[in-house]
């Protein structure tokens, strides 16, 4: 196969997120229900291939060392590096040195993926990218994905989505890719997920964090306010004097990962009234006499 950096166009030095980037950029101009060239789907194949092996951490690594090597089913990196211990530097391709060695190949590919000389290859796996909305990510769910095969047909798929699943993250479906030629057991499918971004709630590691409005006089006063959550309304308690940006956490009503799900934290904004009627600036102004300090004092560059 190609060296997957050069089917991406992107320089091996390159971090995750410009590879995501530049992926995602090639699989959308070379998507065959966008792209009608006769040529398009085979690229849209190599493109998927490429950023299987660098979009994974650990596969990107193999590839760096090994090469081509480190894709073939069974592939053990230490018996590989032993091997090429003894055979004096054994050339894996891509990133690894080459050499001579008088290491016999095909007793080296059969004893390092276990297929005689390297039959019975396992098909290649398959990747594709589904838009999932934020609060899927938040509770968990399922989405259906139809696959388009080799053959033409158009295949559906159920994908489940992890609560707290990231954008960018990818969910593995055993046997879900693509079959061998000649018979053999299939790839994988690999589903890289695009979460986009919530209106309201924001992402910190399990927790989750959103801005409530409150009135002046629930800010100095304190009140009982209801306010949505991922599982449902709840009644907080607005404790009197708060101030912009403090924060009430609700223990639970984060990401509910099974078992130990996190919390959400409620960011008090107290909100003035657009008007200009006499008597609410007069109250504003009653307001204002309150103040015993400068409340700018503290701004200094």
């Amino acid at each position: 196969m190609r060296d997957p950096y050069a089917v991406l166009g992107v320089d091996r030095r390159s971090d995750a997120d410009t590879i995501r980037k530049r992926y995602r950029k090639l699989a959308k101009e070379y998507h065959p229900d966008l792209n009608k060239d006769p040529k398009a789907e085979e690229r849209f194949k190599e493109i998927n291939a490429a950023y299987d092996i660098v979009g994974d951490e650990d596969k990107r690594k193999s590839w760096d060392e090994f090469g081509e090597a480190s894709t073939r089913p069974g592939f053990n990196a230490d018996q590989a590096r032993a091997w090429r211990s003894a055979g004096g530097g054994f050339g894996f391709g891509g990133g690894a040195p080459g050499g001579g060695g008088g290491v016999d190949v095909e007793d080296l590919l059969g004893s390092l993926f276990g297929t005689g000389g390297g039959r019975g290859r396992r098909g290649q796996d398959q990747q594709v990218e589904i838009r999932v909305d934020f609060m899927t990510t938040v509770s968990g769910g399922e989405r259906q994905v139809n696959l388009r095969r080799p053959d033409g047909t158009t295949e559906p798929v159920r994908v489940p989505i992890p609560a707290g699943a990231k954008d960018g993250g990818k969910v593995r479906l055993k046997g879900q890719g693509l079959p061998p030629r000649g018979g053999g057991p299939c790839g994988d499918l690999i589903v890289i997920l695009s979460v986009p971004d919530h209106a309201l709630l924001r992402r910190q590691g399990d927790d989750l964090e959103m801005d409530v409005p409150i009135t002046v006089l629930e800010a100095l006063k304190g009140a009982s306010v209801t306010v949505p959550t991922p599982t449902g309304d709840v009644k907080v308690t607005v404790p009197a004097g708060a101030r912009s940006g403090a924060r009430l956490r609700i223990k639970g009503r984060g990401i509910q990962k099974r078992g130990h799900p996190g919390d959400l934290y409620l960011v008090l904004r107290p909100t003035v009234p657009a008007s200009t009627d006499p008597a609410v600036i007069e109250a504003a102004e009653r307001i204002e006499a309150a103040y015993t300090e400068d409340i700018r004092g503290a701004l200094k560059l």
